[in-house]
């Protein structure tokens, strides 16, 4: 796996990370409610099939907040649903961990892979927060995570920039874009495709995939 250095780092920094009752480990953790028994196992699974994707040091690094209630908490994979990975013509393989019939859907998810896609895997996506940041008592709210969070994983985004060296660097949203400014990262912002923000997100990432001069993937 050309990115196995990357699963080290995740092996040893995040999923042994216990939750909170404001941060959810999906990777460790699960719902008797919510979860299947080997839910994070699967999780964890899910994430190495993402990796196992790339044949090459990707040249775009994207970053986004942190996992939503219906995407990366669910999938394990950043800014990807898990009806995204249960859809055999989805790039990355993957098993829903949820215990719903139906598996969740996102719309930041649907956007982001609509416009992406074509260019996968010429780029790695990731969290600033890699736990769910959710308000006590309710498992599956959004809460923004706080500064103090973002900046507890900045080491880890560091190291993940070390290790994967791309050519250009995108904070998707402002917090996306303050993390990356904080470890001294030349990023540039693209507005987040969620409350409205679908179109400048295409617009942006259309505009940066056209001057690092990426190359559609074969179908």
């Amino acid at each position: 796996m050309t990115l196995a250095p990357i699963w080290s780092l995740f092996q040893s920094r995040i999923f042994d990370t216990p939750s909170t009752d404001e941060l959810f480990n999906p990777y460790r953790d699960r719902r008797d409610d919510l979860d299947l028994a080997d839910g994070p196992a699967l999780r964890r699974q899910n994430l190495r099939n993402y990796l196992a994707c790339f044949p090459e040091r990707p040249p775009l690094f994207l970053l986004a907040e942190a996992p939503g209630p219906w995407g990366c908490r669910f999938s394990g994979v950043p800014l990807t649903a898990e009806a995204q990975l249960a859809d055999s013509s989805f790039p990355i393989d993957g098993t829903p961990t949820s215990r719903e019939e139906v598996p969740h859907k996102e719309y930041s998810a649907t956007i982001f892979w609509r416009v992406l896609q074509p260019v996968f895997p010429h780029f790695f996506v990731w969290n600033s927060v890699p736990l769910h940041p959710h308000d006590p008592g309710e498992p599956l709210s959004i809460r923004n995570p706080r500064r103090t969070e973002v900046r507890a994983w900045n080491d880890l985004l560091s190291d993940l920039l070390d290790a994967l060296a791309p050519e250009r660097i995108v904070g998707i949203g402002r917090k996306a874009e303050r993390a990356l400014q904080e470890i001294g990262a030349d990023v540039t912002y693209v507005r987040h495709p969620s409350q409205g923000g679908a179109t400048k997100f295409e617009a942006g990432m259309r505009t940066i995939v056209q001057e690092l001069g990426v190359q559609k993937s074969a179908s």
